[in-house]
């Protein structure tokens, strides 16, 4: 493999970059030269990286586009709007005499167009899917449940399970807002052909978690596959955060006592009102335990107030709580004083969970995190599902559930034998290590012939 290149574009969002530029470590590590592909849209330093070659795209975006909240449109006109710089820019890195031969293209999934740029050249492609395997399944039958009409959801049948999806419920179905529901369907089948178009799929899971669905999705698309999950685990950790850490939340959980406090962050994307953020807060303060809350810009859209709100919340809550706009999460996850993790369920945050042994509060937003939520919380029963409006009552009591009660304690074991197991697939020998093994062998064996 020595010599050989590996080029990886990745999706510009903070969930989906984090795991890209991970894997681009763990490929540098074991012995390939790496070239990463960005938009100038939430591009990242590179600076911060400098064992990889990185190349800018323009990506045409207005401002409505970027902040609009609608994922759907937003991916839709990625693929549009990155086909033809994308293509330039792959050219020209192929035809550089300076640079050693291309072995493969790994992009993400979400990236169907690279499958059409990468037979063109007569590279072979690896798609990168930064989501759970059943969350993806989950995704790719929603044509299906449409055609047997579980869609449109209708409020009535909301709490009926799906058959074909179990545990799923019709409430965790996939169905992300946009402004044209044809959309998600166009998408979905789109990024299905490209997935069982490419040479094989890169997953950020391990067999242990999801090995029923590992064995559905290798029956269903044919396509070599390599779960080598937890990426960031595998090599030392650099951040990829488009905001900016702020690190005085770690000093402020040195103080704390161990296992006592309640991490609150849901993601990057997340947006709430301003009741829920109410209710939050004051869920927060009269669960009397000590809270460290990411409120980051955006998450609570058009609000003018949170300052005086949140200056309510601390002021009551004391010492006990702690606000930041932006967390270094790992870092907080891994720390002796964090006991619990109220999470949006997004799958970097729930393997970054599981990964530390922390059981969960999740409150699912969009995507593919009700599903995560319905297999923590019904499957793995490692976390509580927070499955009706969010109130102040109802929070109190999950956070002491889940920090102070006998149920919390059951599932802290639970989280426990995973985070083991997780950690014994990493270890030469493990499955998780021999995917690695077997995902470099199969860059610089077969894919770069």
């Amino acid at each position: 493999m020595k010599g050989l290149r590996v080029i990886l574009f990745p999706v510009p969002l903070q969930g989906h970059i984090n795991p890209l530029i991970q894997l681009a470590d763990i490929l540098y590590y074991w012995g390939f030269l790496i070239s990463i592909v960005q938009t100038d849209f939430n591009s990242i330093n590179p600076s911060t990286y400098p064992h990889s070659d990185f190349h800018s795209i323009p990506l045409s975006l207005s401002e409505t586009d970027s902040v609009t909240g609608d994922v759907i449109a937003f991916v839709l006109k990625l693929n549009s709007c990155c086909t033809i710089p994308f293509r330039e820019c792959f050219s020209s890195i192929l035809s550089d005499p300076s640079k050693s031969r291309v072995a493969c293209l790994i992009t993400d999934a979400v990236l169907y167009f690279t499958q059409a740029v990468a037979d063109e050249f007569n590279i072979r492609r690896l798609a990168l899917r930064t989501s759970s395997i059943c969350s993806f399944l989950a995704f790719a039958a929603l044509p299906l449940l449409r055609e047997k009409c579980y869609i449109p959801l209708q409020e009535s049948q909301l709490e009926e399970p799906i058959p074909e999806l179990a545990p799923c419920k019709i409430k965790d179905i996939h169905m992300i807002k946009t402004g044209n529901p044809d959309d998600i369907f166009r998408f979905i089948t789109s990024m299905v052909r490209g997935t069982k178009a490419s040479s094989g799929v890169i997953w950020n899971t391990f067999e242990d978690l999801e090995r029923t669905k590992l064995a559905e999705f290798s029956q269903e698309f044919q396509v070599p596959v390599f779960p080598i999950v937890p990426f960031h685990k595998y090599c030392p950790a650099f951040s990829s955060s488009l905001l900016e850490p702020d690190e005085s939340s770690l000093s402020w959980l040195d103080k704390q006592a161990t296992n006592s406090v309640i991490c609150v962050s849901f993601g990057s994307l997340a947006v709430i009102n301003e009741k829920e953020f109410r209710e939050i807060g004051w869920g927060l303060v009269n669960s009397k335990q000590p809270f460290l809350w990411v409120v980051h810009p955006g998450l609570v859209p058009g609000a003018q107030r949170l300052d005086p709100l949140l200056e309510g919340f601390l002021q009551m809550a004391g010492e006990r709580g702690r606000v930041v706009k932006w967390a270094p999460q790992q870092a907080v996850l891994a720390h002796r004083a964090t006991g619990g993790f109220w999470t949006h369920g997004g799958w970097n945050s729930t393997l970054e969970s599981i990964c530390e042994g922390l059981a969960m509060i999740c409150q699912p937003v969009f995507g593919d995190q009700r599903v995560n939520t319905r297999y923590v919380s019904d499957v793995w029963r490692v976390g509580i599902h927070l499955e009706n409006r969010i109130e102040r009552g109802e929070i109190e009591r999950a956070i002491r559930r889940l920090m102070a009660g006998e149920e919390g304690e059951e599932m802290r074991g639970r989280i426990w034998s995973l985070k083991e197991k997780g950690e014994a697939c990493l270890r030469p020998g493990g499955v998780s290590y021999k995917s690695l093994e077997r995902l470099a062998s199969y860059i610089s064996e077969v894919l770069s012939n």
